[in-house]
């Protein structure tokens, strides 16, 4: 049985690599950090958010929760989890996906620019970490 070939998918420019991080790197720091990053609870015995990241992974641009588990049964200290994703789609756009609770990665915008994308991570709440 023949099967069609994969598309490639487009490799991202260095130049939209560097750009993309460094935005990215700036709504994390100055508007989600200060937003969702929060003192520990009082009471330490549930998992909380400790701190943002992103970082790039071949065509995705991914946003990175970190949190801590300092509850006595915990089966480690900290874990991490992504929760937004830009993936590369060529031609200077991202398509723009969330994390589901299922593991699975679920694409709300097919086509942004990267301003688009960081507006939508800011302003949608279902891309809060």
């Amino acid at each position: 049985m023949n099967r069609p070939p994969k598309k490639s998918k487009p490799s991202v420019p260095e130049l939209i690599k560097e750009a993309t991080l460094v935005m990215a790197l700036n709504v994390i720091e100055n508007i989600l950090k200060p937003k969702y990053v929060l003192p520990p609870p009082s009471e330490e015995r549930f998992n909380y958010l400790t701190n943002l990241s992103g970082k790039w992974h071949r065509n995705y641009f991914y946003f990175i929760s970190h949190y801590a588990c300092p509850g006595p049964n915990a089966i480690s200290p900290t874990f991490e989890s992504k929760f937004a994703r830009m993936e590369y789609v060529g031609e200077g756009k991202f398509a723009l996906s969330y994390h589901r609770h299922t593991g699975a990665w679920y694409e709300i915008y097919p086509s942004l620019s990267v301003t688009e994308c960081l507006q939508s991570i800011q302003d949608d709440p279902i891309f809060q970490p």
